[in-house]
């Protein structure tokens, strides 16, 4: 019974690396294949954060939760992909990784920070509200 205690506790440690290490990035292309088309939500800590469309072109249409939709491209800089988004001064870089969970994203320069994972995949083009609906 003590023998397998070293044992559990080896498996229990492997377990933990396999999840903190999510594997090798995401190539551009590999990234367009998986991306191009499809309509994404992403959820960190398991709460919904946001949701980003896919379009030809690199092109993409992202809204977070509840508000208005921003359009914009991606391109690669190294392992990392970078969203410009209209209205947005600054680039929004990510590593993205294909893994058991699903795709996911990590923000470049914040290793340890909450990474995005994709919890929904749809064909269905994002609704986009407008600001001025209604008025």
């Amino acid at each position: 019974m003590f023998r397998l205690a070293p044992l559990a506790a080896c498996a229990a440690l492997l377990a933990t690396a396999a999840l903190a290490d999510p594997g090798t990035p995401l190539t551009a292309e590999e990234f367009d294949a998986l991306s191009r088309g499809r309509t994404l939500t992403y959820a960190a800590g398991g709460q919904v954060y946001g949701i980003e469309q896919y379009l030809p072109g690199r092109k993409v249409r992202w809204a977070f939760l509840g508000d208005i939709c921003k359009e914009g491209s991606w391109f690669p800089d190294g392992e990392h992909i970078c969203f410009a988004y209209d209205g947005l001064p600054t680039l929004q870089c990510w590593t993205f990784y294909d893994t058991p969970r699903g795709l996911t994203a990590q923000f470049r320069g914040d290793p340890a920070g909450e990474p995005l994972v994709a919890v929904e995949d749809s064909p269905e083009p994002l609704g986009c509200a407008g600001p001025e609906v209604g008025v």
